[in-house]
């Protein structure tokens, strides 16, 4: 009997041993696992873009809110006269154009009266020279007297001098449309001036009130009616759940195989009966300690070499029983098939069937843990 119970428990050790065995050169050979995971999401910080005291606040700490919806209302009586002011000056900036384009209309008018005066004493120039030419020879030849003669030559020059002067003023008309479109094209730019700052002011009133970027829940709120803000200063977070993902710190030595498009199994601490299945998304430009406060010195006359983590981020799927349940911060185990190839991790992001692993790799995982330990 003891020789057979020890035949049996020896065949019992050995096809367990050759089972892990065989799973460990299939399977667990190609997993890389790490604890060192947490859920997490991009968290928008809300921060007003103008000062005021807040006049409301119409939503809760951890209340849903839909995009575009209300979170902090800044008092807009201050705001809403600057409007009223810009507003006034735009308007009288464009009245001040509208009265250039007048005076643009009438001294257009006024050049076009002393070009014609310039033409008219051009024709009285030419009649006198030629009064004073015809003179001119009757007085040689003694038919015309010496007094309409000088008559004559007075008209002449009379008329030279006249329409020197309508040239004149043709000319210094001309100057003064001129200096008008430079005027108005100041005026212009003045109105330009009135309607930017209309425009600022406009948007200093829209930004009374705070609005909800994304969809999402919100969070770490500060805010309080008849507080003072300033620009940049935080009221509250909005959290867009259920849109998460996971951040894994794998070791260096672990990313060998690892490739963007894997599938990824996670198991949440607060959640360990329900594993979702993710898949690699992609992987941080360096490692945490790059990124760190301050990042370890390495040119140092004391050096230990320490395994390095690189921040690899993992999808999850939007959908599956656990999809209104994760919040950043949470600790998640990741492991990684790093044997399947990457084009066969595509995952549907909604459903049961994608989000929830199967029993059959369940059971393996459990196997796998028991093995470990």
């Amino acid at each position: 009997m003891r020789k057979a119970a020890f035949l049996l428990v020896l065949a019992v050790v050995l096809a367990l041993g050759a089972g892990g065995g065989w799973y460990w050169w299939t399977v667990w050979r190609f997993e890389e696992s790490t604890d060192d995971a947490y859920v997490q999401s991009d968290i928008t910080v809300i921060s007003p873009k103008i000062e005021g005291y807040i006049k409301a606040v119409p939503v809760d700490d951890n209340q849903r809110v839909k995009k575009g919806q209300p979170l902090v209302v800044i008092d807009e009586e201050d705001f809403a006269a600057k409007v009223a002011q810009a507003d006034a000056a735009v308007g009288s900036e464009e009245a001040a154009v509208d009265t250039d384009d007048s005076r643009l209309d009438l001294q257009r008018a006024m050049i076009e009266q002393a070009t014609a005066e310039v033409a008219a004493a051009a024709a009285e120039k030419t009649r006198a020279d030629q009064d004073y030419q015809r003179y001119q020879a009757l007085m040689a030849s003694d038919v015309a007297s010496r007094q309409r003669f000088e008559t004559a030559r007075a008209d002449a020059v009379k008329a030279a001098a006249a329409l020197a002067e309508k040239r004149a003023a043709l000319v210094a008309a001309t100057g003064t449309l001129r200096l008008l479109r430079a005027e108005r094209d100041e005026e212009k730019a003045k109105r330009r001036q009135a309607q930017a700052t209309l425009d600022l002011a406009k948007n200093d009133l829209a930004n009374t009130v705070i609005r909800a970027p994304v969809d999402g829940v919100t969070g770490n709120g500060s805010a309080e009616p008849g507080q003072y803000v300033k620009p940049g200063e935080q009221l509250m977070v909005v959290v867009p759940l259920p849109s998460v993902y996971v951040t894994a710190n794998f070791k260096e030595t672990q990313l060998t195989h690892m490739r963007p498009g894997q599938p990824a199994e996670i198991l949440v601490d607060a959640y360990p009966d329900h594993p979702i299945r993710g898949r690699v998304e992609s992987f941080a430009p360096a490692s945490g300690a790059e990124f760190s406060l301050l990042p370890p010195d390495n040119a140092t006359g004391n050096f230990t070499k320490i395994v390095q983590r690189v921040p690899v981020r993992i999808w999850v799927p939007t959908g599956g029983p656990l999809a209104h349940l994760l919040r950043p911060g949470l600790s998640v185990t990741v492991t990684v098939d790093t044997k399947t190839p990457p084009g066969a991790a595509r995952v549907a992001a909604t459903g049961g069937d994608g989000a929830i692993v199967g029993a059959a790799h369940a059971a393996a995982a459990a196997a796998t843990g028991a093995a470990r330990r």
